[in-house]
């Protein structure tokens, strides 16, 4: 339980912190000066966070850095079935099977070295 609090504090060590307390004592609008200046601020209670506060701005460049997260795997897959059909389309032309023959049937060029594999 303590290491899951020291890994905890450990992502909200850079934000800039205020206690609970201090909401009370200043008001919303003191604690929303801090959110406009910093972007975000850390809520704590009794020194343990407690909640984060975003400005609109924080709070629409997290969604969107979430949303471009989300799309880049599937870019990638989308570039990897792309690839993956072009090379079976190969495979399924009407002419597949002739060219497959044609390829094994000459001599392999191998320089005068015998390759057993990748790493031999």
């Amino acid at each position: 339980m303590a290491h899951a609090l020291r890994q905890l504090d450990s992502r909200f060590a850079q934000l800039t912190r205020t206690p609970a307390s201090d909401v009370k004592k200043l008001g919303w609008r003191g604690v929303m000066r801090t959110v406009g200046r910093e972007g975000r601020v850390l809520v704590t209670n009794h020194d343990q966070p407690e909640a984060v506060i975003l400005s609109t701005d924080e709070y629409q460049r997290l969604m969107q850095a979430a949303q471009a997260a989300q799309a880049q795997p599937d870019d990638a897959l989308d570039t990897l079935r792309r690839r993956f059909d072009e090379r079976l389309a190969a495979l399924v032309a009407a002419d597949a099977g002739e060219r497959l023959r044609d390829v094994f049937g000459q001599p392999a060029a191998l320089n005068g070295q015998v390759r057993a594999g990748d790493t031999h």
